[in-house]
């Protein structure tokens, strides 16, 4: 491959390198009164980016703006600015310099020489946002804006009500395997919310709860049915309720990729072949259905999940009318959408007009684990969980196969892949349901615990504590993973306990964890970053080396060191020994 340079003064600049693409996740509506713009470059091309920009209808009006270099990732530069756009019009172009201009980035690409006084010329160059339409903003839910979720695998979490558990259930302490129960149910997280909220949580994600044959209820049987083993729709009633006394929003997850084996419609398949009316709700490949031949389409090769014809307009009435009907009748707070990367976009986007026409700020999260930009456009999900940075959060901190720099350089690329606001509301997780614990993946460190947490805690984004990760549950993948919760504090390590719901109140405390810009600090040696608006600005350092770390604070005139819970503290050295972590709030 030969690599196309533009020598101007001596300078080659990469010209493939450079990108922008107008109404993307590089320019966009950040509100009804404000646009977004960002501008990739080859790394360390470009020393100024100015934004030449206005109403497409007045070119004497014309203004520039410089852009701001807030991230790199292994290749590139990422520059942005955000305007205001008076009339919802906009135009606009990038003069790019060296120590002097080396060009323009236009409608057409890289240009050399541009006239700007000439206004029939740049009539042609310019790029649009052509008019900010209100109704394709991408309005996400604010209160998720630096929420702290707490994901709840329901029968491995309370058994509150020992009359409904499955007769087979085995002692609340055996070893989990793929088959057995063990007898949580609604009324154990039930009675278990003055401990979330004593905790700090704000949000629930809670696994399936609707009728299934399984333990984890990914296979559902019936979407208007709480499975009699976790309680009925009024536990489900009376639990939102208390848990919105207590400020906890509750999501549930949608099972809409695929049924169950047991589901009446597919039953129905199963018994009339051909003859079934809901022969078309599925992807059949041949009757008569054959559980061992495999001969119709299932969530991998998993024959007792039949998957769903989502096109099909039936079906997707159907669970239009599911997703709507338990925010209606119960009162939840949004959807995490299980396998949402299989079903069509067509069914997301009738699914979002649903779910919003009944909750505006209702949360749908979908589970994606690799890029998800298609999804996130403003008119599928609001956002998604977020594998990608917590497999970042593995590598630096848990396993240590990379350093620093590429940490940085993954975290900058997931977060350039999408619009801000969906990063304001992205769920960083360290672990889940379908994942090993962290702290056993970082081999009982729980240092490495905290640290990683305080990372995703003040990250921009909203955070996810799988239950029992507050006080050291450790497991290796499914079904290690879904141990039952411990409630003698006797088996807690209570200092993680105690870090957790401190670090969790300091977040909760400030209005700038919620609605802060984030920006990298300049340490080679330690991770740092910084949380800020125009009111407020929180420093975090973390210390993931083997050795100790000194930081210059001189230029600062004072601040507080808030998880030692220090007075004002003025400038000087601040020092971190390995596994040490410090959130600064300068004065």
């Amino acid at each position: 491959m030969i690599m196309q340079t533009v020598a101007q003064g001596g300078k080659m600049i990469n010209k493939y390198a450079l990108k922008h693409r107008p109404i993307s996740n590089m320019c966009f509506a950040y509100n009804e009164k404000e646009v977004e713009i960002r501008f990739q470059a080859k790394k360390d091309d470009l020393k100024k980016i100015e934004l030449f920009y206005g109403d497409k209808y007045d070119f004497k009006a014309l203004k520039t703006i410089e852009m701001e270099k807030i991230f790199s990732d292994f290749e590139f530069d990422y520059f942005v600015t955000r305007v205001s756009v008076e009339k919802n019009r906009l135009a606009y172009l990038f003069k790019l310099y060296d120590n002097k201009i080396v060009g323009y980035f236009t409608e057409w690409g890289y240009v050399k020489e541009l006239d700007l006084l000439d206004e029939e010329i740049i009539q042609k160059y310019l790029m649009h946002y052509p008019y900010i339409n209100k109704i394709d903003i991408h309005k996400v839910p604010d209160w998720v804006k630096g929420a702290v979720f707490y994901q709840i695998f329901p029968e491995r979490f309370f058994n509150g009500n020992d009359l409904i558990s499955p007769k087979n259930k085995v002692p609340w302490e055996t070893e989990p395997t793929r088959e057995n129960f063990f007898g949580g149910d609604l009324e154990g997280i039930y009675q278990k919310l003055d401990y979330l909220a004593d905790l700090g949580i704000n949000a629930i994600y809670m696994t399936p709860i609707f009728k299934a044959t399984t333990n984890h209820k990914y296979d559902t049987i019936d979407y208007y049915e709480i499975d009699p083993h976790f309680g009925t729709k009024e536990t489900l009633k009376k639990l939102v309720k208390k848990a919105h006394k207590l400020n906890i929003k509750i999501v549930l997850d949608s099972v809409f990729n695929h049924s169950g084996y047991m589901f009446d419609k597919f039953v129905d398949v199963k018994e009339n072949g051909e003859k079934s009316r809901f022969k078309n709700w599925f992807y059949i490949n041949e009757f008569p259905i054959d559980e061992k031949k495999l001969n119709y389409e299932t969530f991998g090769f998993e024959p007792k999940m039949p998957k769903l014809n989502t096109s099909n307009p039936e079906v997707f009435n159907y669970l239009l009318k599911v997703a709507k009907y338990w925010i209606e009748e119960t009162d939840i707070d949004g959807w995490r959408l299980d396998v949402a990367n299989e079903i069509d976009h067509e069914f997301w986007r009738k699914f979002r007009k649903a779910v919003k026409s009944v909750k505006p700020d209702a949360y749908i999260v979908g589970e994606v684990w690799h890029n998800s930009n298609s999804w996130l456009q403003g008119d599928q999900f609001d956002s998604i969980m977020n594998y990608p940075i917590q497999t970042a959060c593995y590598e630096y901190f848990a396993k240590e196969r990379i350093d620093i720099e590429t940490f940085k350089y993954k975290v900058n690329r997931t977060y350039f892949d999408y619009a801000t606001q969906v990063s304001e509301v992205m769920m960083n997780l360290l672990d889940s349901h379908d994942t090993p614990r962290f702290i056993t993946e970082s081999k009982g460190d729980s240092k490495k615990l905290l640290m990683v947490f305080v990372f995703e805690l003040f990250y921009i984004g909203c955070t996810s504590v799988y239950y029992g990760t507050e006080i050291g549950l450790t497991g290796k993948m499914d079904p290690e993973c879904r141990r039952t919760m411990k409630w003698n504090k006797n088996d807690w390590d209570m200092e993680l306990f105690n870090a957790y719901k401190k670090l969790i109140e300091i977040s909760n405390e400030f209005d700038v964890i919620k609605n802060g810009e984030f920006r990298w600090l300049e340490n080679k040696d330690i991770l740092s970053f910084k949380r800020f608006n125009e009111n407020e600005e929180i420093h975090i350092y973390i210390n993931n080396c083997e050795k100790s770390i000194k930081i210059n604070l001189n230029n600062m005139k004072e601040y507080r060191d808030l998880y030692a819970s220090e007075s004002i503290i003025k400038s000087g050295k601040l020092k971190l020994s390995p596994g040490e972590f410090k959130i600064i709030k300068i004065i």
